[in-house]
This record gives structure tokens, C-alpha cells and sequence, in this order.
């Protein structure tokens, strides 16, 4: 009797351990596709075209938005869809954009962004910090 009991316990331990490894690989793997995602050309696109519309000078020495980066670890997935993403302007941790991009049709699509007060009030011309 105490065999099976220790028996049934060591098949309980290995499903759940399965199960657990299943969950972490999907999770994982989610994290891969995001990533290929904001990496892709349609991403960069989508990026440089909405800080384009912000700066129309962007990406240039005379922009307000000279340069920005991908901040890899900040990539989520949005629980009413599509991925979110920070933008770190011009290598400083103060002046961030926030994106959500989806796939639709088998194109990227930015569907909204969000700024950093400190970012605003430098393209709106405002006095930076």
C-alpha cells in the first residue's frame, strides 16, 4: 500500500513537472516571435514613421529625436492585443516612447503611442531638465 502511495505521488510530481515545462517552453517561445517581430523591417518602419510625425526633423542633427533604441527587456505582450514596446530617445532613460504594435494582415501596424512627459515637453519646445 505505501509503494502505490509513493508511486502515485512520483506520477503526480512528474505530470505537473510536464505540464510546468510545456507552460515555460510556450512562454518562451512567445517571447522569441515578439522579439522577431520588433526586430523585423516593418517594425523599424512603423517606428521611424511615428517619430517622424512627432519630430519632423527626427532622426537627423537638428531633430529633437536624433536616435533611439529598442529597450529589449521592456517587449510584452498587450492583454487587449499586440506588443508593447519602450523606446529609449537619444540614449537617455528619461525621454521614452511607448509603443503597441500589432500584426494585421500580415503587416505591422502601430497602434498607439505614449511619451514621456520629459520627451513632450521637448518637442513642444518647453525647457528640457
Amino acid at each position: 500500500m505505501k509503494n502505490k502511495l509513493i508511486l502515485l505521488i512520483g506520477i503526480i510530481v512528474i505530470i505537473c513537472l510536464g505540464i510546468g515545462g510545456k507552460i515555460v517552453m510556450d512562454s518562451k517561445k512567445i517571447q522569441e516571435e515578439m522579439i522577431a517581430v520588433v526586430k523585423s523591417d516593418g517594425a523599424k518602419q512603423v517606428f521611424e514613421n511615428g517619430l517622424k510625425n512627432l519630430d519632423q526633423k527626427a532622426l537627423t542633427p537638428e531633430g529633437v529625436i536624433q536616435s533611439y533604441e529598442i529597450d529589449y527587456d521592456s517587449i510584452e505582450h498587450n492583454p487587449m492585443g499586440g506588443i508593447n514596446i519602450t523606446l529609449i530617445i537619444n540614449k537617455d532613460n528619461n525621454l521614452t516612447a511607448e509603443y503597441n504594435l500589432e500584426k494585421r494582415n500580415e503587416q505591422i501596424e502601430g497602434d498607439g503611442i505614449n511619451l514621456s512627459g520629459v520627451l513632450t515637453k521637448k518637442i513642444d519646445g518647453e525647457s528640457y531638465e
